[in-house]
C-alpha cells in the first residue's frame, strides 16, 4: 500500500526527467534518423524480394486449392446424380395442365 502513497512522487519524478531529457532527444533525433535509414532500406529491400518470390507461389497454391475444391465438390455431388436424373425425367414427362374456359 505504500506504493500508492508514493505514486504521485514517482509520476512527478518521471515527468521532470522526461522534460529534462527532451532537448537532448530533439537534438539527437536527426542523427538517430540518419543512422536508421540504412536499416529501413534493407528492410524494404528484403520485403520486396520476399514479396516477389512468394506472390507467384501463393497464386499457384490458390489456383491449386480452387481446382482441388472444385474436384471435391463434383465428387461429393456424384451420389445425387440418380436423384437428379429422376427429377429431370419427371420434369420432361409432366403433362400440361388443362386450361379452363370460363
Amino acid at each position: 500500500m505504500l506504493w500508492l502513497v508514493l505514486l504521485p512522487f514517482g509520476l512527478v519524478f518521471a515527468i521532470v526527467v522526461g522534460l529534462v531529457a527532451l532537448p537532448f532527444v530533439i537534438l539527437l533525433l536527426p542523427l538517430a534518423l540518419l543512422l536508421w535509414i540504412p536499416f529501413l532500406l534493407v528492410k524494404f529491400t528484403l520485403r520486396l524480394a520476399l514479396g516477389l518470390l512468394l506472390i507467384p507461389m501463393m497464386l499457384v497454391g490458390g489456383l491449386l486449392g480452387v481446382v482441388l475444391f472444385g474436384v471435391a465438390a463434383v465428387v461429393a455431388m456424384v451420389p445425387l446424380v440418380p436423384i437428379a436424373f429422376v427429377l429431370f425425367l419427371l420434369w420432361v414427362m409432366r403433362r400440361p395442365m388443362p386450361v379452363s374456359s370460363i
